[in-house]
């Protein structure tokens, strides 16, 4: 294991009573995909090891086998249940069916695929349970009421204990909590936005009367933008060698259509604002993916971040973020603020 790491930091989920590591292991776009298996268990046994108790997948990773490595790398440590905090989402089911290009009720937030779609991802995880369900988009062809039930359902059963959603509209949420509290019943307790320096509309403006109404978390995905934020992307003719665009071109589709983008107009304004931040970093002598993760989790209505890792080096240099945290100091931030000169432009809530 890494030295001079910084103690790891844990938030409540929200809300409720759940502690979340501030840094988490998700499973997008890396394992059961393009990372080999070892590559997997060597990462979260860095991640565990450093103090991470959180690890997201979902069953549209990679057809389920997300699923599947992380569920093996938890046997093969040994781990105790208790000591983590496992999530996993349902919506894109397709793989779980007969014909995935036909998916019918293998798809969407239906009673039938909520609980089904669970059932196959515990088998998949070789866990009883998960601590957090999420409704992975949201299902607009299937009325609130049928999805809250659903839900309920499985925390009922026991094979959850919390759901949440995955980029749903503040509306939506709203929503789901008056479906719920007409009920009787429990609401989404947290939510799974992309949230980084270049995408910051929702959870700031969109969402912001959600966390003192329902006491919204968020476990954000994407923090460094697709590795964009690192910098790594910068005065570069092409994806440089063990980039995840490197590597996952060809073998996963979204990264394929993802590369297809290289050099495009919202590329270049990216990388632009990219550059702006690499003096700032270095003036706080850390890297520029530290400074973006930092700033990510300075928002106190951060739960945790989602970060991906094909290295045990790549998880030490996420978890070193959580001591730059105390670097962003008023004049820090606005010193960012103007690099990016991206803040969300809204009126304040009343109670604000």
């Amino acid at each position: 294991m890494a030295e001079n790491l910084p103690p790891m930091e844990y938030r409540f989920l929200g809300r409720t009573g759940l502690k979340v590591s501030v840094i988490s292991l998700g499973g997008w776009l890396t394992y059961g995909g393009h990372v080999e298996d070892e590559k997997t268990f060597s990462c979260m046994k860095a991640a565990y090891d450093v103090g991470i108790n959180f690890f997201d997948t979902a069953e549209g990773y990679e057809g389920g086998k997300s699923e599947i490595i992380m569920g093996r790398a938890i046997k093969k440590f040994g781990w105790k249940q208790q000591d983590l905090v496992i999530s996993t989402k349902i919506y894109h089911g397709q793989a779980n069916g007969r014909y995935p290009n036909n998916a019918l009720n293998n798809k969407g937030l239906s009673r039938k695929h909520v609980i089904e779609g669970l059932d196959l991802s515990l088998q998949r995880l070789d866990l009883p349970y998960v601590d957090i369900v999420y409704a992975h988009r949201p299902d607009r062809h299937t009325p609130m009421e049928e999805i809250v039930r659903a839900f309920n359902h499985v925390i009922n059963q026991g094979k959850a204990f919390y759901w949440g959603t995955s980029e749903w509209s503040a509306t939506e949420i709203a929503e789901a909590w008056r479906v719920a509290d007409r009920l009787g019943l429990i609401g989404p307790v947290v939510e799974q936005p992309q949230y980084n320096l270049l995408e910051r509309e929702r959870v700031e403006g969109e969402y912001r009367w959600l966390y003192t109404e329902h006491g919204l978390g968020l476990t954000v995905f994407s923090p460094l933008k697709q590795g964009i934020l690192s910098g790594k992307y910068n005065d570069v003719a092409a994806p440089p060698p063990g980039s995840r665009l490197a590597e996952g071109t060809g073998r996963s589709e979204f990264i394929t259509k993802f590369a297809a983008t290289w050099g495009d107009e919202r590329w270049q304004k990216g990388l632009a604002t990219v550059a702006k931040l690499k003096p700032i970093a270095e003036e706080l002598k850390v890297t520029q993916a530290q400074l973006a993760l930092a700033w990510a989790l300075k928002n106190p209505n951060v739960s945790s971040l989602i970060t991906g890792a094909s290295r045990p080096e790549q998880v030490y240099e996420n978890v070193k973020a959580v001591e730059v945290v105390k670097k962003l100091t008023p004049e820090i931030l606005e010193k960012i603020e103007q690099a990016v000169g991206n803040a969300p432009n809204f009126e304040p809530l009343r109670f604000e």
